[in-house]
């Protein structure tokens, strides 16, 4: 839980100030927000949480994540809004770096909450489904489909006509997240194996939503 909340806030503190662009290979010009390199880590460990102790554990973990989101988005408002010493020269950069919009921050954090659930869910049901069998199928399935929830609320939300994001290239970055985001998760594959096939053993935990109440809405176990 520890790691997920952490490189939850950090992806989404440090990621979204910075829009990169690469030239590759084949794939050609690629524009994406920073912190989507890292972001998709959050869905590997969420992947962990649900497969090896099930869908209600997991939930507790989310929405510890959703509140340390919060507190750092509070946090980090606060401290934008106080008046800078005289002397100090960089409140305009830190206000670059930190001062996101009301708008930016509900986006990122509902595109969080219903992403993260989707993820989740669509594991546990597909554990169920393949009768524990075949976790890879699992793991880049349900990432399919909470990532495509992620970036298709939270680019439009976000940045929709702000004049931050061109509108007409919003799509080409949803597009290049959305396929990064998957990829990090398919390269994590070898290590997520190891890492369930650990914690099955030591822990003697191989939990099966059958009878789980999937409502995103309660901390009941």
């Amino acid at each position: 839980m520890v790691a997920f909340v952490t490189v939850l806030i950090c992806s989404n503190l440090i990621g979204p100030a910075k829009i990169a662009q690469l030239d590759l290979p084949w794939l050609g010009v690629m524009t994406f927000g920073a912190g989507v390199l890292f972001f998709p880590i959050s869905y590997v460990f969420g992947d962990i949480l649900t497969e090896v102790y099930g869908y209600a554990r997991a939930r507790r973990v989310i929405w510890a994540g959703f509140a340390g989101l919060g507190f750092a988005s509070f946090m980090a408002t606060v401290v934008v809004a106080l008046p800078p010493a005289p002397f100090w020269p960089h409140q305009g950069a830190y206000e670059i770096a930190f001062g996101n919009t009301s708008r930016i921050v509900a986006a990122s954090m509902l595109a969080y909450f219903c992403g993260e659930f989707v993820n989740s869910y669509v594991l546990a049901k597909m554990k169920v489904a393949t009768q524990g069998r075949w976790l890879w199928t699992r793991t880049i399935g349900s990432t399919i489909a909470g990532e495509a929830v992620d970036s298709t609320l939270f680019y439009p939300l976000a940045f929709y006509g702000a004049g931050i994001i061109p509108d007409d290239k919003l799509p080409l970055v949803m597009a290049a997240q959305f396929v990064t985001k998957v990829g990090v998760e398919i390269l994590f594959t070898p290590l997520t194996y190891r890492i369930v096939g650990f914690l099955k053993r030591v822990e003697q935990e191989d939990h099966y939503d059958r009878n789980t109440d999937f409502s995103p809405f309660t901390l009941k176990p």
